[in-house]
């Protein structure tokens, strides 16, 4: 989980940083359409705040219509993604429990693998017996 919320921290972040430059961008378009921007009759501070606020809300609302416009679309995938994770899931837990459990062995000194998908059961060693015409050495 704390790989989603690095994830998602990084994305607020890359989606403010963006929205700050597009911010600036409309009010370098608003500064230089003129000098008096609330209509107060006056240049001052004020006027760089409502030019600042009007980009602001510009870039906002541009902002909200091309969310709602790609909302179901990143909706769809997501919901795929999500359909293909849980598809997937039960074989790659098992894969990870055969891993763990071969580390486990290792780790007390036992050199058993866990038994890989598909292994066929261990045939019986077949008997050793001398045959009847054979002798053994003698001294």
């Amino acid at each position: 989980m704390g790989f989603l919320k690095n994830l998602l921290g990084l994305g607020v972040a890359a989606g403010a940083a963006y929205a700050a430059v597009k911010v600036a961008e409309k009010y370098n378009e608003k500064k230089n359409a003129g000098g008096d921007a609330n209509g107060d009759g006056v240049v001052d501070a004020n006027d760089t705040v409502y030019t600042v606020k009007e980009a602001a809300r510009e870039v906002y609302t541009e902002t909200a219509s091309l969310v709602k416009e790609k909302a179901p679309e990143v909706k769809e995938k997501v919901m795929a993604a999500a359909a293909a994770a849980q598809e997937k899931a039960p074989e790659i837990i098992e894969k990870v429990k055969g891993v763990a459990e071969d580390a486990i062995n290792s780790l007390r000194g036992e050199k058993i693998p866990a038994e890989p998908e598909g292994a066929t059961e261990p045939q019986e060693p077949a008997e050793t017996a001398q045959a009847s015409d054979c002798e053994a050495p003698q001294e």
